[in-house]
Protein backbone atom coordinates (compact mmCIF):
# COMPACT_ATOMS: atom_id res chain seq x y z
CA UNK A 1 0.00 0.00 0.00
CA UNK A 2 1.62 3.31 -1.05
CA UNK A 3 2.45 5.97 1.60
CA UNK A 4 0.60 9.27 1.14
CA UNK A 5 2.65 12.16 -0.12
CA UNK A 6 1.62 14.23 2.95
CA UNK A 7 3.23 11.78 5.34
CA UNK A 8 6.30 11.64 3.16
CA UNK A 9 6.57 15.43 3.35
CA UNK A 10 6.20 15.35 7.13
CA UNK A 11 8.93 12.75 7.44
CA UNK A 12 11.20 14.91 5.35
CA UNK A 13 10.43 18.01 7.48
CA UNK A 14 10.80 16.21 10.84
CA UNK A 15 14.55 16.88 11.22
CA UNK A 16 13.99 20.55 10.46
CA UNK A 17 11.13 20.77 12.99
CA UNK A 18 13.26 19.15 15.65
CA UNK A 19 16.13 21.49 14.85
CA UNK A 20 13.80 24.49 15.08
CA UNK A 21 12.50 23.35 18.47
CA UNK A 22 16.02 22.84 19.78
CA UNK A 23 17.11 26.22 18.47
CA UNK A 24 14.07 27.90 19.98
CA UNK A 25 14.70 26.27 23.36
CA UNK A 26 18.23 27.66 23.32
CA UNK A 27 17.56 31.10 21.87
CA UNK A 28 14.30 32.08 23.57
CA UNK A 29 15.71 32.08 27.13
CA UNK A 30 18.43 34.43 25.86
CA UNK A 31 15.98 36.67 24.05
CA UNK A 32 13.28 37.05 26.68
CA UNK A 33 13.90 38.06 30.29
CA UNK A 34 11.39 38.88 33.01
CA UNK A 35 12.41 41.36 35.70
CA UNK A 36 10.61 41.81 39.00
CA UNK A 37 9.44 45.17 40.36
CA UNK A 38 12.62 45.65 42.43
CA UNK A 39 14.99 44.62 39.60
CA UNK A 40 16.53 46.51 36.69
CA UNK A 41 18.57 45.27 33.76
CA UNK A 42 21.54 47.23 32.40
CA UNK A 43 21.80 46.39 28.67
CA UNK A 44 25.05 46.32 26.67
CA UNK A 45 24.96 45.83 22.88
CA UNK A 46 28.30 44.75 21.48
CA UNK A 47 29.92 46.28 24.54
CA UNK A 48 28.14 49.62 24.20
CA UNK A 49 25.83 50.78 26.97
CA UNK A 50 22.18 51.11 25.96
CA UNK A 51 20.71 51.91 29.40
CA UNK A 52 18.61 50.34 32.13
CA UNK A 53 15.32 48.58 31.46
CA UNK A 54 12.63 47.00 33.57
CA UNK A 55 10.62 45.87 35.35
CA UNK A 56 8.58 43.51 33.20
CA UNK A 57 9.34 41.73 29.94
CA UNK A 58 12.71 42.47 28.31
CA UNK A 59 13.71 41.41 24.77
CA UNK A 60 17.38 40.88 23.92
CA UNK A 61 19.25 40.04 20.74
CA UNK A 62 21.06 36.75 21.27
CA UNK A 63 24.87 36.85 21.07
CA UNK A 64 24.67 40.64 20.70
CA UNK A 65 23.03 41.97 23.84
CA UNK A 66 24.24 41.33 27.37
CA UNK A 67 22.22 42.19 30.46
CA UNK A 68 23.48 42.80 34.01
CA UNK A 69 20.71 42.39 36.58
CA UNK A 70 20.67 44.84 39.52
CA UNK A 71 18.68 44.61 42.75
CA UNK A 72 17.22 47.91 44.01
CA UNK A 73 16.23 46.69 47.48
CA UNK A 74 17.94 47.89 50.67
CA UNK A 75 21.05 45.84 51.41
CA UNK A 76 22.63 45.34 54.83
CA UNK A 77 26.34 44.73 55.35
CA UNK A 78 28.17 44.14 58.62
CA UNK A 79 31.34 46.13 59.11
CA UNK A 80 33.83 43.85 60.81
CA UNK A 81 35.34 44.77 64.18
CA UNK A 82 37.84 47.61 63.94
CA UNK A 83 40.58 48.53 66.41
CA UNK A 84 40.32 52.30 66.94
CA UNK A 85 42.33 54.74 69.07
CA UNK A 86 40.05 57.56 70.19
CA UNK A 87 41.03 61.20 70.39
CA UNK A 88 41.82 60.89 74.12
CA UNK A 89 44.08 57.85 73.47
CA UNK A 90 41.69 55.11 74.57
CA UNK A 91 41.84 51.86 72.53
CA UNK A 92 38.38 50.55 71.68
CA UNK A 93 36.97 47.87 69.39
CA UNK A 94 33.86 48.80 67.41
CA UNK A 95 31.68 47.26 64.73
CA UNK A 96 28.80 48.69 62.73
CA UNK A 97 26.08 47.90 60.22
CA UNK A 98 25.44 49.84 56.99
CA UNK A 99 22.12 50.06 55.14
CA UNK A 100 22.26 51.09 51.47
CA UNK A 101 20.52 50.57 48.14
CA UNK A 102 21.23 51.13 44.45
CA UNK A 103 19.40 54.15 43.04
CA UNK A 104 21.27 54.37 39.71
CA UNK A 105 21.87 50.87 38.29
CA UNK A 106 23.85 52.21 35.31
CA UNK A 107 26.42 53.95 37.53
CA UNK A 108 26.60 50.94 39.86
CA UNK A 109 27.63 48.77 36.87
CA UNK A 110 29.75 51.15 34.80
CA UNK A 111 31.57 53.30 37.39
CA UNK A 112 32.62 50.67 39.94
CA UNK A 113 33.68 47.06 39.54
CA UNK A 114 31.99 45.71 42.68
CA UNK A 115 29.79 48.27 44.45
CA UNK A 116 29.12 45.91 47.38
CA UNK A 117 32.80 45.40 48.21
CA UNK A 118 33.65 49.05 47.56
CA UNK A 119 30.91 50.26 49.93
CA UNK A 120 32.06 47.84 52.62
CA UNK A 121 35.68 49.01 52.42
CA UNK A 122 34.65 52.67 52.43
CA UNK A 123 32.56 52.00 55.54
CA UNK A 124 35.53 50.39 57.33
CA UNK A 125 37.95 53.23 56.61
CA UNK A 126 35.38 55.90 57.44
CA UNK A 127 34.53 54.17 60.72
CA UNK A 128 38.18 54.22 61.82
CA UNK A 129 38.65 57.81 60.69
CA UNK A 130 35.55 59.29 62.35
CA UNK A 131 35.85 57.40 65.63
CA UNK A 132 39.54 58.28 65.81
CA UNK A 133 38.54 61.95 65.96
CA UNK A 134 35.96 61.47 68.72
CA UNK A 135 36.55 61.18 72.45
CA UNK A 136 35.50 58.10 74.36
CA UNK A 137 32.74 59.92 76.30
CA UNK A 138 31.23 61.19 73.03
CA UNK A 139 31.40 57.70 71.56
CA UNK A 140 29.39 56.32 74.46
CA UNK A 141 26.99 59.22 75.08
CA UNK A 142 26.44 60.74 71.61
CA UNK A 143 26.07 57.63 69.47
CA UNK A 144 23.33 59.14 67.28
CA UNK A 145 25.48 62.11 66.28
CA UNK A 146 28.37 59.82 65.30
CA UNK A 147 26.00 57.59 63.30
CA UNK A 148 24.72 60.63 61.40
CA UNK A 149 28.27 61.77 60.63
CA UNK A 150 29.22 58.30 59.36
CA UNK A 151 26.12 58.13 57.17
CA UNK A 152 26.79 61.53 55.58
CA UNK A 153 30.45 60.80 54.81
CA UNK A 154 29.88 57.31 53.37
CA UNK A 155 26.89 58.49 51.33
CA UNK A 156 28.92 61.35 49.86
CA UNK A 157 31.68 58.96 48.78
CA UNK A 158 29.35 56.34 47.26
CA UNK A 159 27.06 58.81 45.48
CA UNK A 160 29.07 58.71 42.19
CA UNK A 161 28.52 54.94 42.12
CA UNK A 162 24.73 55.29 42.22
CA UNK A 163 24.59 53.94 45.79
CA UNK A 164 22.49 55.65 48.47
CA UNK A 165 23.49 54.98 52.10
CA UNK A 166 20.31 55.24 54.15
CA UNK A 167 21.68 54.57 57.66
CA UNK A 168 24.79 53.61 59.60
CA UNK A 169 24.58 52.20 63.12
CA UNK A 170 27.48 51.54 65.48
CA UNK A 171 26.45 48.24 67.09
CA UNK A 172 28.97 47.57 69.85
CA UNK A 173 31.81 49.40 71.57
CA UNK A 174 34.23 47.17 73.50
CA UNK A 175 36.46 48.84 76.10
CA UNK A 176 39.58 47.40 77.78
CA UNK A 177 39.03 45.81 81.20
CA UNK A 178 41.20 48.41 82.92
CA UNK A 179 39.13 51.22 81.43
CA UNK A 180 35.92 49.53 82.57
CA UNK A 181 37.21 49.36 86.16
CA UNK A 182 38.30 53.00 86.04
CA UNK A 183 34.89 54.06 84.72
CA UNK A 184 33.17 52.06 87.48
CA UNK A 185 35.28 53.83 90.13
CA UNK A 186 34.52 57.18 88.54
CA UNK A 187 30.79 56.46 88.54
CA UNK A 188 30.91 55.37 92.19
CA UNK A 189 32.80 58.52 93.18
CA UNK A 190 30.29 60.62 91.27
CA UNK A 191 27.39 59.00 93.12
CA UNK A 192 29.10 59.63 96.48
CA UNK A 193 29.68 63.27 95.53
CA UNK A 194 26.01 63.71 94.65
CA UNK A 195 24.93 62.08 97.91
CA UNK A 196 27.14 64.44 99.94
CA UNK A 197 25.81 67.44 98.03
CA UNK A 198 22.21 66.38 98.65
CA UNK A 199 22.96 65.86 102.36
CA UNK A 200 24.64 69.28 102.61
CA UNK A 201 21.74 70.96 100.85
CA UNK A 202 19.33 69.30 103.30
CA UNK A 203 21.37 70.56 106.26
CA UNK A 204 21.48 74.05 104.77
CA UNK A 205 17.72 74.15 104.23
CA UNK A 206 17.11 72.82 107.75
CA UNK A 207 19.37 75.50 109.20
CA UNK A 208 17.50 78.18 107.28
CA UNK A 209 14.19 76.96 108.69
CA UNK A 210 15.61 76.88 112.23
CA UNK A 211 16.84 80.46 111.87
CA UNK A 212 13.42 81.55 110.67
CA UNK A 213 11.80 79.72 113.63
CA UNK A 214 14.19 81.39 116.09
CA UNK A 215 13.40 84.81 114.63
CA UNK A 216 9.68 84.14 114.95
CA UNK A 217 10.04 82.97 118.58
CA UNK A 218 12.12 86.07 119.35
CA UNK A 219 9.28 88.25 118.10
CA UNK A 220 6.62 86.22 119.98
CA UNK A 221 8.07 84.67 123.22
CA UNK A 222 4.79 82.92 123.93
CA UNK A 223 5.51 80.64 120.95
CA UNK A 224 8.35 79.03 122.92
CA UNK A 225 5.96 78.19 125.76
CA UNK A 226 3.50 76.67 123.31
CA UNK A 227 6.27 74.62 121.75
CA UNK A 228 7.33 73.42 125.21
CA UNK A 229 3.79 72.28 126.01
CA UNK A 230 3.49 70.50 122.69
CA UNK A 231 6.75 68.64 123.34
CA UNK A 232 5.51 67.56 126.77
CA UNK A 233 2.32 66.24 125.22
CA UNK A 234 4.23 64.21 122.62
CA UNK A 235 6.56 62.67 125.23
CA UNK A 236 3.72 61.88 127.65
CA UNK A 237 1.78 60.12 124.90
CA UNK A 238 4.70 57.73 124.34
CA UNK A 239 5.80 57.29 128.00
CA UNK A 240 2.67 57.21 130.18
CA UNK A 241 4.58 56.49 133.41
CA UNK A 242 6.80 59.56 133.10
CA UNK A 243 5.89 62.69 135.10
CA UNK A 244 7.00 66.16 133.96
CA UNK A 245 7.37 69.08 136.36
CA UNK A 246 7.94 72.33 134.45
CA UNK A 247 10.35 74.69 136.21
CA UNK A 248 10.63 78.29 135.03
CA UNK A 249 14.12 79.18 133.90
CA UNK A 250 13.82 82.51 135.68
CA UNK A 251 14.34 80.74 139.02
CA UNK A 252 17.90 79.92 138.01
CA UNK A 253 18.69 83.43 136.72
CA UNK A 254 20.16 84.75 140.05
CA UNK A 255 22.41 81.72 140.40
CA UNK A 256 23.61 82.05 136.84
CA UNK A 257 24.50 85.72 137.39
CA UNK A 258 26.55 84.83 140.49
Amino acid sequence: MPVPETLVGLFRLAPWIVAIFILASIVLPQMVRILREYERGVIFRLGKLLGAKGPGLIFLIPLVDRMVKMDLRVVTIDVSKQEVMTRDNVPVTVDAVVYFRVIDPVSAVVKVENYWKATSLIAQTTLRSVLGQAEMDDLLAHREKINQTLQEIIDRQTDPWGVKVTAVEVKDVTLPDGMKRAMAKQAEAERERRAKIVNAEGEYQAAEKMVQAAQMIAREPIALQLRFLQTMREISSEHNTTTFVPVPIDLFAPFMKK
